[in-house]
């Protein structure tokens, strides 16, 4: 009997493959089910009388694919052994869909990546209608691509414009919409019903084979050399390399595999996939992205900075200071959660221009058809405008998210703490100021956090958890609840100014302007930082954030650290935003003139005073030295910020860096960044980058030992 795969036979010689992984909560295409993949299809063959085969699962997902433990160890040196693997799967899998008999796939969870491609293999798929259930190829979304056959099948089966979004973007559809983009054949609404069609659908289709193996089958669209798709396909490469800079190679290799696999038979696209699968798989990237958006994410999901011993806690009611674009999109994360928010301003009027935010976005998701409206209304009832602190009463939770001035804040928690649950946790949506200095206004220290969310809320994934000097563990345990609660991704640092994501995007946004005084191009410094792959450049996201802004939390730092004793260090930025501001009065997007213009109707352009006021453009360095100063200072700031014990988790600082502040996804984060260029390799660049641009680029002595000793960050 197969391991991982049960084999039970009907009295209409109809065979149900029931897949269970022993030891595991979900279905893999690791060893055990190579084994027991095999074994099944030798006795599927050798049945005399074989009507028909319907595959299914015991889990509650169907398939979750392939085993990213065993995907993260292939390296260049095991690369013919990676893909006789590969081969091996595939050829199970070719063996499975040329059986003299019917196979359904009844796919009764989640069925993704190496599990859609198993769906693939069958002549019919039918599926349980679980609007909760997810069908598609997200390997693109793991620098990989579809290597069990996803590609070859799904473009021969849809067409290589239609399969495009599920294969070079990783789109994820329900069933419904599944069945309606022509990934499956049918919906079930129970395992019985599914089972039942899945049966009925062997009985009356015998003999039936797969469409590519059909004499006479034409793809639909046609193949690359159809007319029709001849014209197209030269444009989609540079519509692609737009896209990705060309950082990742995924979505070329999938391009290049689905165009050149329908131009060869079936067996041979196979093979021409294995080989794009294996140099994807082999190379960095892909190790990158596993680490980071798999492993890593999945860690911090479960909780592995939540202090232990600790009880789950649900928020009910949590109060928000301040209705800004802040507040009103706490308000709005928190009320589609299903938490009662009590959403508070100087007035109501501002309050209820806070809710309005979220009726905004709501209604969006209805006029799409992702919600309904009686949900809507449902999620709007639970955010209360007020201009009344009294309304707190009962909040086990209160988030300040008003200005960036300590005098302020520290009366806003003041005038909350009378009135919330005296057990509740006060918070505050800072992006700067230390968490330890603002508890000094509370009255409960202990019950004291920062919960620094990032702009547009509703969007950003991230939440940056401050600790202060006497915030307590159920505090902490109590946050870090919250933001998995309104499904956020949570990561917990240390008290210091700026946080761990603010002192590191700090160094990329110094970095450009610093760039700008040096005379290099601004077309240069905003391409350089794109080719590196970050989302914005630095001029831009200067604008963004606001210059006035900007220089105003540097005056505040700067008063803080006098009282200190200390002196705030100048930075290559502060020369550049002060002229800015002071001589050619540019703000910002806000102001409608910064380092860009902003025209009313028309694209944004570098503001050509640039060139005359800055000398942009005469002095130019080697673009590569451009792009690695971006990623180099950042990453070394994080070293720092370990050093320092700002940030103790590896998995906290990549995901942060990826989520919070836009550091390229290709890289796996900021620490990781450093263990795929190699400690040693990053060293001398460090070194050879400060000789020429500064001591910011001095690598840290708890990096140089590492180095030394030939460790990684791990």
């Amino acid at each position: 009997m197969s391991e991982a795969i049960r084999y039970e036979k009907d009295s209409d010689n109809i065979v149900v493959l029931t897949m269970d992984m022993p030891g595991q909560s979900a279905n893999t295409m690791n060893e055990k089910y190579k084994v027991s993949m095999d074994e099944c299809i030798d006795r599927l063959e050798q049945e005399e009388a074989l009507a028909g085969v319907v595959i299914t699962s015991a889990k509650s997902t169907f398939f979750a694919g392939g085993d990213l433990n065993d995907l993260v160890k292939a390296t260049p040196e095991v690369a013919q052994e990676f893909m006789d693997s590969v081969t091996a799967i595939k050829a199970q899998l070719r063996r499975l869909e040329l059986l003299k008999a019917p196979v359904v796939a009844a796919i009764n969870g989640a069925a993704l990546g190496g599990g859609y491609e198993i769906c693939l293999a069958c002549n019919h798929r039918v599926a349980i209608n679980n609007p909760k259930t997810k069908i598609g190829l997200p390997e693109v979304t793991l620098g990989l691509l579809p290597g069990g056959g996803g590609v070859v099948r799904l473009t021969r089966l849809l067409g290589l414009e239609a399969a495009a979004p599920f294969l070079l973007e990783g789109k994820q559809v329900n069933p419904e919409k599944a069945l309606q983009a022509g990934l499956i054949h049918e919906l079930a609404e129970s395992a019985e019903e599914m089972l039942a069609k899945a049966k009925a659908w062997c009985k009356s289709n015998a003999g039936v084979m797969q469409p590519w193996d059909t004499r006479g089958y034409k793809v639909p669209g046609g193949t690359p050399s159809n007319p029709a798709l001849a014209m197209k396909l030269p444009m989609i490469p540079a519509m692609l390399k737009n896209k990705t800079k060309g950082c990742y190679p995924a979505p070329e290799a999938i391009l290049s595999t689905a165009v050149e696999s329908l131009q060869v038979d079936v067996d041979t696209a196979f093979k021409i996939e294995g080989r794009y699968f294996t140099s994807l798989a082999t190379g960095p990237i892909s190790t990158n992205m596993i680490k980071a958006f798999f492993f890593q994410l999945q860690q911090i999901s479960k909780g592995s900075s939540r202090p232990k011993g600790i009880d789950q806690y649900t928020t009910k009611q949590v109060g928000i200071l301040g209705a800004g674009m802040m507040g009103a999109g706490i308000a709005y994360s928190s009320a589609t959660s299903g938490i009662s928010v009590v959403l508070k301003d100087i007035s109501e009027e501002a309050a209820a221009k806070g809710k309005a935010y979220s009726e905004k976005l709501l209604a969006k998701r209805v006029s799409r058809g992702q919600m309904s409206q009686e949900k809507a209304d449902a999620v709007l009832a639970l955010i209360k405008p007020t201009a009344n602190a009294e309304d707190l009463q009962g909040c086990d939770l209160v988030i300040e998210a008003v200005f960036e001035k300590q005098e302020l804040k520290a009366a806003v928690t003041q005038e909350a703490e009378v009135q919330m649950l005296a057990s509740g946790i006060m918070a505050s949506n800072t992006s700067s100021l230390p968490i330890t200095g603002l508890a000094h206004a509370s009255c409960r220290p202990a019950n004291f956090i920062g919960l620094h969310f990032f702009s547009p809320v509703d969007k950003m994934p991230l939440v940056e958890i401050i600790c202060g000097k006497e915030t307590s563990d159920e505090t902490l345990a109590k946050a870090l609840d919250y933001v998995l609660q309104i499904r956020k991704t949570p990561i917990v640092v240390n008290d210091s100014r700026g946080f761990f994501t603010t002192r590191v995007i700090g160094t990329f946004v110094n970095e450009g302007l610093g760039m700008l005084g040096e005379g290099l191009s601004a077309a240069s410094i905003e391409m350089a930082a794109a080719k590196a792959g970050f989302p914005i450049g630095t001029l831009a996201i200067s604008d963004e954030l606001n210059l006035q802004t900007m220089r105003n939390i540097r005056l505040a730092t700067a008063a803080a650290l006098k009282e200190e004793g200390k002196a705030l260090p100048k930075s290559a930025s502060d020369d550049i935003i002060d002229r800015m501001l002071d001589q050619y009065d540019r703000g910002g997007k806000l102001a409608g003139k910064g380092f860009y213009d902003y025209p009313q109707s028309g694209k944004k352009s570098l503001w050509p005073g640039l060139i005359e006021h800055f000398g942009a453009g005469s002095k130019e360095i080697p673009f590569k030295d451009m792009e690695e100063r971006f990623l180099f200072v950042q990453a070394l700031e994080a070293v720092r910020c370990m050093d320092e014990g700002v940030i103790e988790s590896i998995a906290d600082a990549n995901i942060g860096s990826i989520m919070g502040i836009g550091f390229p996804p290709w890289t796996g984060g900021v620490i990781q960044f450093i263990n795929q260029y190699g400690l040693r390799q990053f060293v001398e660049r460090a070194q050879d980058l400060t000789n020429k641009y500064g001591d910011r680029f001095t690598p840290p002595s708890s990096l140089v030992e590492k180095a030394e000793k030939n460790e990684t960050y791990d």
